[in-house]
C-alpha cells in the first residue's frame, strides 16, 4: 500500500506553503468527516456543514501561507477549533444558540483553548449522552426551548398544555432529570 504524500500535520503545511492543492485535498479528505459529525448533531446540515469546514481550512490556509500560525497543537484540533467557533457564531446570528458567543476573530491564541476546548468537548458528549438517556417528551420541549428558541405558548400547543404555567411545570421536571442524567455521568477531571 501506498503512504500518502501528506501524512504528517508538517508535511500538509508545507504543501500548502508550496501551492499544491493536493495537499489542501488531502486535508478536506481527513478532517471533514468529524466536523460534519459535529455540525449535524448540533442542528446544522450537511450543506451548513461543508460551508463552515470551507470558511475554516480558508482561515488555516490563509494563516500557513501569510506566516502568521505558531501550531502548538494538531492540525485537526486547530481546524476542530475554528470550525466549532465558526458554527456557534452562525448559530447565535440564527437565533439557534442563547448564550453570548466570544469573539470568533481571534484564532491566533487558539492553542491556550485546548484544554479547555478538551473539557468543553467531554461535557458536550456527557449531555448528549444525558438528552439521548431523557427520552420524549422531554427531550423535544428541552430543545424547543432552550435550542431553538421557541416560546412557552408555541409548546403548550405542540405538545397539548392545557396552559402555559402547565408547560413552565414540566419544563422544569425535564430539565431536573436532565441534570441528574448529566451529574450521575459528568465527573470533572481533576
Amino acid at each position: 500500500m501506498r503512504k500518502s504524500l501528506y501524512e504528517t500535520d508538517e508535511a500538509i503545511m508545507e504543501g500548502i506553503r508550496n501551492d499544491d492543492d493536493r495537499a489542501l485535498a488531502h486535508l478536506y479528505k481527513l478532517y471533514f468527516p468529524m466536523i460534519s459529525h459535529f455540525i449535524i448533531s448540533n442542528s446544522g446540515t450537511d450543506d451548513e456543514a461543508k460551508d463552515i469546514y470551507q470558511e475554516g481550512v480558508i482561515v488555516f490556509y490563509e494563516k500557513i501561507k501569510g506566516n502568521s500560525l505558531e501550531l502548538s497543537c494538531q492540525i485537526k484540533t486547530y481546524l476542530y477549533s475554528v470550525c466549532r467557533r465558526l458554527w456557534l457564531k452562525r448559530l447565535a446570528e440564527k437565533g439557534r444558540y442563547a448564550n453570548r458567543i466570544e469573539d470568533s476573530e481571534n484564532y491566533l491564541s487558539l492553542e491556550e483553548d485546548v484544554p479547555q476546548h478538551e473539557e468543553n468537548e467531554r461535557q458536550f458528549g456527557v449531555m448528549a449522552e444525558a438528552l439521548d438517556q431523557l427520552g420524549e417528551p422531554c427531550r423535544t420541549l428541552l430543545e424547543d426551548f432552550y435550542i431553538r428558541s421557541q416560546g412557552m405558548q408555541d409548546i403548550v400547543e405542540k405538545f397539548g398544555y392545557t396552559n402555559t404555567d402547565t408547560a413552565k411545570n414540566q419544563k422544569y421536571k425535564c430539565l431536573q432529570r436532565l441534570k441528574k442524567l448529566f451529574f450521575t455521568s459528568y465527573k470533572p477531571e481533576v
